[in-house]
């Protein structure tokens, strides 16, 4: 499945803002290595490149058309296409970022106790993940797909809640310091149908990819209709989107000593 660079950078601003919120709460470490997993066009990894000078910073995407999208802006970069799931590094790594990306992998115990294993000493793990699973922008396709005939495909495609508590993800970074936090962002979007330009820029891009035309214009007029209805126009003609992010920055410690 292909990703849209265009449509996803349509509200590059929102996107990035998450991201760079995490970035600011990465502590000041010496980094030489750092790893961008799910880097998409790569917007946020040139942040990384500029906090860090001296480091090599790698950026990974599964997206062809992401990480060519990335090499044409920044060519200083090391850019590769990789499965996070299966990527494996040189040597130890100072700085595992990763921005809206991880709610799309499988066995998030095995895949996080994995990425601490890849730290280096005091090196830091660095993660944004939607949390919006409950809001409208996720609740209502699944009740699209769930209340319909559609391609069994479309509907396995569709990801449901993906974040466990977080105390798990507290646990499974050990040993480190841990910081955790949610955060809701009222998201000011613009243009027709923004909600349904946002979640098929991202969520929803599966799905449509296992729907023949006539069921993606009925899945779409589906969902249009009751985003219009949950995240009305505002009387400036833009539409509020609240939507939650949760966070974690874990900084590898030395196991204690019993």
């Amino acid at each position: 499945m292909s990703w849209d660079p265009d449509r996803y950078l349509r509200f590059t601003d929102q996107r990035s803002r998450p991201g760079e919120d995490l970035l600011a709460r990465i502590p000041d470490i010496n980094a030489r290595q750092i790893v961008d997993l799910g880097c998409g066009t790569g917007n946020l990894t040139a942040q990384l490149a500029r906090r860090w000078p001296e480091a090599k910073v790698t950026g990974i995407d599964s997206s062809e058309e992401m990480v060519e999208r990335a090499r044409r802006t920044d060519p200083s970069i090391d850019w590769s296409i990789g499965d996070i799931e299966t990527w494996v590094p040189d040597g130890p790594i100072d700085l595992i970022f990763s921005n809206a990306a991880l709610h799309w992998v499988d066995d998030h115990r095995a895949q996080f106790q994995r990425l601490r294993s890849l730290l280096a000493d005091g090196g830091v793990l660095a993660v944004q993940m939607p949390g919006n699973w409950d809001a409208p922008t996720h609740r209502i396709p699944a009740d699209v797909l769930d209340s319909e005939e559609w391609p069994d495909a479309a509907r396995a495609a569709l990801l449901r809640d993906r974040l466990a508590p977080a105390a798990r993800y507290a646990d499974w970074t050990q040993p480190a310091r841990v910081d955790m936090w949610r955060t809701t962002y009222f998201q000011k979007l613009t243009g027709d149908d923004p909600v349904w330009t946002w979640v098929t820029g991202s969520v929803l891009r599966p799905v449509l990819a296992n729907l023949g035309r006539a069921d993606r214009e009925r899945f779409a007029r589906r969902c249009r209709t009751r985003y219009r209805e949950a995240y009305p126009v505002e009387p400036d003609g833009s539409t509020v989107l609240p939507f939650n992010r949760f966070f974690l920055v874990a900084q590898a410690t030395a196991p204690r000593i019993r």
